[in-house]
């Protein structure tokens, strides 16, 4: 299962890291996900999500 949010999609991002003397190596930006059982068609399931939906309530949590 890829790391990516179940109702968002948000994912990992790629970039570069630019240092002071202006050299640039390759860097990612990891979201803040969460692994957590909702909800999905009726059924339980154990996905991926990310704080900012869990903030806002969109996230059906399953018992």
């Amino acid at each position: 299962m890829a790391r990516r949010c179940h109702y968002c999609h948000r994912q990992t991002e790629t970039g570069n890291e630019v240092s002071h003397s202006h050299r640039k190596t390759r860097r990612k930006w990891l979201p803040n996900l969460q692994q957590m059982r909702i909800l999905v068609d009726g059924k339980t399931r154990r996905t991926y999500v990310c704080t900012r939906c869990l903030r806002s309530g969109r996230v059906v949590r399953a018992l």
